[in-house]
């Protein structure tokens, strides 16, 4: 928590440099295929808070397609539940909470999570915080809600950063995994490309071509700090980070085509990885730090393959279509999502590695950009329709489908940021 909150508090002072303001408006569609009726109260009190606690956690739950939210008006009460009652409207879970404003400028804002069909309490959280900390405070309530009642991590309070261009200007933006709270990292009159999480959520990595070249940079998202990590001759692009949070893979063509290196985070130790006669680039390592996955044009076409992080031999993943590119692993190392063209249309799949099935996800014709949430259960990318470029979320099961569109401008590059401690 306290790492969530330096990055938090880094980001609020960013905003004094430069912050663009207009939020993202987000499109849901479809549902899960067993939804939780979960009764979401207006917290007593929640009036004296600059945000509306229960409003972010009835959003951030409806989002998920995981539940079905039941309107559960305010209650004033949290120690008198009709438990009966809530059961009788059909809320298997009941959630209740209250605001109070403290003496010292901060909220103390407590929530439990109850069972209407056992009449107990699950869960509860009790947590001071400042003004600009309130809305953090919805989402860590709206991730305890979905673990303790799917038992899979919530990625509510994660955030998210992708590439904004309004006209000539290129901004890096980081947000709220809802789109809110966004704020500026970097402004560019040169594109920026390929954003890049580190594992403890500090620091991006991305192409910049303020050199009028392309160099990869690692920013400081709390001290603003800038490191070059890659500026060697020819192209250097498409970083991506190892688990280990101390180095990187990159895709360079220092020595003629594009092939794969890795490089410490500092630049230092730079080193080559593939070995192939034709163009291999996109890596992106697994979660163990075992494997890295890249596209490589080898067999012909582009396909994505796995090799060791030391290099040697690649084993190709994809045979499904001739053209398959933008390789993402998820977390538990057993999906691979990936961007194939089929009857000339780029949309995002996905490929079960044990079983070597595959899933369409998206219905949209240009689709690039995969990235997956940390918690593996969905995928964001950016699309088109049209002449603007957007966002999109959509479940590993294809089933939730969500578009995020911003009033100005261009929004794509979509990168999930991992869970913070």
């Amino acid at each position: 928590m306290k790492k969530l909150n330096m990055l938090y508090t880094g980001l609020v002072i960013a905003a004094t440099m430069g912050s663009a303001h207009a939020q993202m408006r987000i499109e849901i569609s479809g549902v899960g295929s067993n939804q939780i009726p979960v009764a979401v109260a207006g917290f007593a009190n929640e009036g004296v808070s600059p945000q509306k606690i229960s409003e972010i956690i009835k959003a951030d739950l409806e989002r998920s397609g995981a539940f079905k939210i039941i309107d559960a008006g305010v209650i004033n009460d949290v120690n008198n539940i009709d438990y009966s009652g809530w059961k009788a409207k059909g809320a298997d879970a009941l959630v209740v909470g209250t605001v109070d404003a403290l003496a010292d400028g901060r909220y103390d804002v407590r929530y439990k999570l109850l069972d209407n069909v056992k009449q107990t309490k699950i869960s509860n959280l009790d947590k001071a915080v400042t003004a600009q900390f309130t809305r953090l405070s919805a989402h860590l309530i709206a991730d305890d809600v979905y673990f303790k009642l799917t038992g899979i991590r919530g990625a509510f309070s994660t955030r998210i950063a992708y590439v904004k261009q309004e006209g000539r200007t290129y901004q890096l933006m980081v947000a709220d995994a809802d789109g809110e709270n966004e704020q500026l990292a970097l402004r560019s009159n040169e594109p920026i490309i390929s954003p890049s999480w580190s594992p403890d959520g500090t620091k991006v990595a991305y192409v910049s071509f303020e050199q009028k070249k392309p160099v990869v940079y690692v920013q400081n998202l709390i001290t603003r700090a800038r490191t070059v990590v890659a500026n060697e001759k020819g192209s250097n692009s498409a970083p991506a980070w190892a688990p280990s949070g101390n180095k990187l893979a990159v895709a360079l063509s220092k020595d003629g085509h594009t092939q794969i290196y890795t490089v410490n985070a500092d630049g230092s130790n730079l080193r080559r990885a593939s070995n192939s006669p034709g163009i291999d680039t996109e890596p992106q390592w697994s979660a163990d730090g075992n494997s890295i996955y890249f596209t490589s044009d080898r067999s012909g076409g582009p396909q994505i393959y796995r090799m060791n992080p030391d290099g040697g031999d690649a084993k190709r993943v994809t045979f499904g279509g001739a053209y398959n590119i933008s390789p993402r692993i998820s977390a538990d190392g057993k999906t691979l999502a990936y961007i194939s063209r089929r009857d000339n249309n780029f949309q995002l799949y996905v490929l079960d590695l044990a079983s070597s099935q595959e899933l369409r996800l998206s219905d949209t014709t240009n689709d690039e950009s995969p990235s997956f949430a940390p918690n593996g259960k969905y995928i964001m990318y950016a699309t088109q329709a049209g002449s603007r470029k957007s966002l999109a979320v959509v479940s590993v099961d294809g089933r939730v489908k969500q578009r995020l569109t911003t009033q100005a401008g261009n929004i794509k590059e979509p990168t999930w940021g991992p869970f913070m401690q």
